[in-house]
């Protein structure tokens, strides 16, 4: 358990060699999100692996009030401090955690080695046509939570909601630093398989992110869902060893 800025927060740490891989989990999961990925890529690299519950979530004590990105960003960098890791870290983001992983790598981006990002929430996407459209579309999902708050995933829901147009709107304009190269996996069905113009416009959005910069690359987990660390873990296993072996 570390602390920070007042709430606790459960770091689940494998002990290696010189490198670290980070796993970050999605909206609404914890760090259980990667149980089965996690003794693997420790064999396959050799590397410290880390996984984490972030506030509300798993073993974390809970923080009222909207989520904020750069408290996000805030309980990840300190808690990687006081376990000793301030370099050569490859960091694995899945949806929501992009957003998390987009602040991160801007501002501490010699901290980073490189990162994986699994369907990952990214900048371009979240244009202001876009966003209206996301809030109108998860309204119902809202609705229904406020019906038991206390349930972790439901108050990530209705914590994520609060303030989501400008937080998101000032997420639109964050842009990766080139020196942290990048691997950008997209799910065939994204999160919006509802919509076909919405999963086009992510799919885009996430080859437009690909292009923007040096050193990133664009991989398309064939036949999956969102959930692409549980649908293709063999994919997201290979693409975090890439990245690792390259980098070290």
């Amino acid at each position: 358990m570390i602390t920070n800025d007042g709430h606790r927060l459960a770091f689940h740490v494998t002990q290696g060699n010189g490198h670290t891989i980070v796993l970050d989990s999605g909206g609404g999961e914890d760090s259980s999100q990667w149980k089965d990925l996690v003794p693997k890529l420790h064999a396959e690299t050799g590397a410290t692996v880390i996984t984490y519950d972030r506030a509300g979530l798993g073993k974390s004590d809970v923080v009222p009030g909207a989520w904020k990105v750069e408290s996000a960003v805030s309980d990840l960098k300190s808690g990687l401090a006081q376990l000793g890791v301030t370099k050569n870290v490859t960091l694995v983001s899945h949806s929501q955690a992009g957003e998390i992983a987009s602040y991160f790598a801007r501002d501490n981006p010699k901290m980073l080695s490189g990162a994986v990002l699994v369907d990952a929430n990214l900048p371009p996407f979240f244009t202001d046509e876009e966003i209206p459209r996301l809030v109108a579309a998860s309204q119902p999902q809202v609705d229904a939570a406020k019906k038991d708050p206390d349930k972790p995933e439901n108050r990530q829901i209705i914590s994520t909601a609060e303030g989501f147009s400008p937080a998101h709107k000032a997420f639109h304009k964050v842009t990766w630093p080139d020196a942290v190269p990048a691997t950008v996996i997209v799910s065939e069905k994204t999160p919006l398989d509802g919509s076909p113009a919405d999963a086009q416009r992510w799919r885009d959005a996430a080859a437009t992110f690909a292009q923007d910069g040096p050193n990133r690359t664009l991989v398309t987990a064939k036949g999956s869902s969102h959930e692409v660390p549980k649908d293709r873990p063999d994919l997201v296993l290979k693409e975090i060893e890439d990245m690792a072996a390259t980098r070290h």
